[in-house]
């Protein structure tokens, strides 16, 4: 919910490129941790949607550091956002 506030600041001509992509893989984290909860009877699907969940997360610090980088946000912001992805 951070990232969905601190991304209403980005510029409107990003609506549609970097502000939905950080959305996007900032929601699927907890999507696949969600689905992987309830598939964790079977520990194949279990692992594969933590890793899933993972890679999302990895997405997510890479478009936190291209908002930082086009100073879209602060790296102060970015940096307790990371302890939380």
């Amino acid at each position: 919910m951070e990232i969905f506030r601190l991304s209403k600041s980005f510029p409107t001509h990003e609506r549609f490129s970097l502000t939905d992509q950080i959305r996007r893989s900032s929601r699927a984290v907890s999507a696949n941790i969600a689905e992987a909860w309830r598939k964790r009877r079977y520990p194949a699907s279990f692992i594969n949607r933590l890793n899933d969940s993972e890679g999302e997360a990895a997405e997510t610090q890479s478009w936190l550091q291209f908002a930082v980088e086009c100073e879209y946000l602060s790296a102060e912001d970015t940096r307790s956002l990371y302890s939380e992805v």
